[in-house]
């Protein structure tokens, strides 16, 4: 069966200093490492958000406090900050992700209009990566999924390659929560188990 590693986002905007930082990102980072070091995966694919600087996401860019909801394009969007603006040093990957091994890299959220949570598809479900077709055209049948944050971005990338046909794992410890809510990370992890998702210790 040929697998692939989903790295979800580890931009140095999620991490420790940065605009959006996601407690204990940084601690995710050696795990990822080791994961790549012991296992042979036939795709490692990295996902990256990122944005033009007047996304509809960013607070700044709606008059809005950050933490407020809005209805973007017909569906619910929280306000962000600014961050992983493109060309920018916060929407970089993070210095000390090894990068020896990575074969493909998706770019989301470049629509000013609509997020991207899921490294597949935008938030509406209007445009597609092509990171399903590009696993599928390797015949990759597994994929397994780390990266930031896992209440959001790797949530959603773990929904869609369940609902895309690919047997999906999450690494526990290769992920971390933003927890605006305080259960957000649990009652993700309790929603990807209910739809089919492997959660790796």
């Amino acid at each position: 069966m040929k697998k692939a590693l989903i790295i979800v986002d580890v931009q140095n905007d999620f991490c420790e200093g940065g605009a959006l930082a996601v407690p204990g990102a940084n601690e995710i980072i050696p795990y990822i490492n080791l994961l790549m070091e012991e296992n042979d995966y036939e795709q490692i694919v990295l996902t990256q958000d990122w944005h033009p600087a007047n996304h509809k996401s960013f607070a700044s860019n709606n008059g809005r406090k950050v933490g407020e909801s809005i209805i973007l394009n017909g569906v619910p969007q929280f306000m962000w900050p600014d961050h992983c603006i493109e060309g920018t040093f916060g929407a970089e990957f993070h210095k000390d992700l090894n990068r020896d091994k990575v074969t493909h890299i998706v770019q989301k959220g470049k629509n000013t209009e609509i997020d991207a949570y899921s490294g597949f598809q935008d938030n509406n479900h209007f445009m597609k990566t092509g990171l399903d077709d590009f696993l599928k055209y390797h015949e990759i049948q597994l994929v397994e999924i780390v990266g930031l944050a896992l209440d959001y971005c790797v949530k959603f990338t773990c929904l869609d390659a369940v609902a895309n046909g690919f047997i999906t794992c999450l690494h526990f410890n290769g992920t971390r929560a933003v927890n605006v809510k305080p259960d957000n990370g649990k009652d993700a992890i309790f929603e990807m188990l209910q739809k089919g998702v492997t959660v790796l210790g």
